[in-house]
């Protein structure tokens, strides 16, 4: 944890409650759009696994700050956050300690905890931990319009085609 030393976490009840309950928190890298990544509660950060095989996260393994939005219970957004970012490398004590807890939790894995951790380190996927980082917004600071955006591109779009009729249906 030699990455870390020196440098003091900030964070405050409201962050630390709701990094206890996230599942998925909304990450944005250099203004960037932001994104909806599954992610582990573990030590007062979150831990995101992103690259080949796993969740698109474009920039935030090469990132050393982000933005990250959490939800409430209501399931509307509660607080944003700046974040340290920083990249575990595989080898190392920390990412041995803490790759196969974020494995665990991984849904609908091929394999073992074990097996999805060496599978991590030998494609070059990085595990990134987000660390609260200054002072958050939340409450009436939050802005209050819906910050929905355009749906970005997509190769996943195919075109609906018109629902099968086996008959004529007939006009009154």
């Amino acid at each position: 944890m030699g990455e870390d030393a020196g440098v003091e976490p900030r964070s405050t009840p409201l962050v630390d409650e709701a990094l206890k309950k996230a599942a998925v928190a909304w990450v944005n890298v250099s203004d960037g759009p932001a994104y909806g990544l599954w992610c582990v509660p573990l030590e007062g950060a979150l831990f995101v696994v992103s690259g080949p095989g796993e969740q698109s996260a474009p920039g935030l393994a090469d990132a050393t700050e982000a933005q990250v939005t959490l939800r409430g219970d209501h399931g509307g957004r509660i607080v944003t956050w700046p974040a340290r970012v920083t990249r575990l490398a595989p080898g190392t004590e920390h990412w041995d300690t803490t790759a196969p807890l974020v494995a665990a939790k991984r849904l609908n894995a091929p394999g073992t905890a074990a097996d999805l951790v060496a599978r991590w380190a030998a494609d070059g996927c990085a595990l990134t931990r987000l660390t609260p980082a200054g002072d958050p917004l939340a409450g009436a600071a939050l802005p209050t319009e819906s910050l929905a955006e355009v749906p970005r591109e997509t190769p996943a779009v195919r075109p609906t085609r018109k629902p099968f009729r086996l008959h004529r249906v007939r006009r009154r």
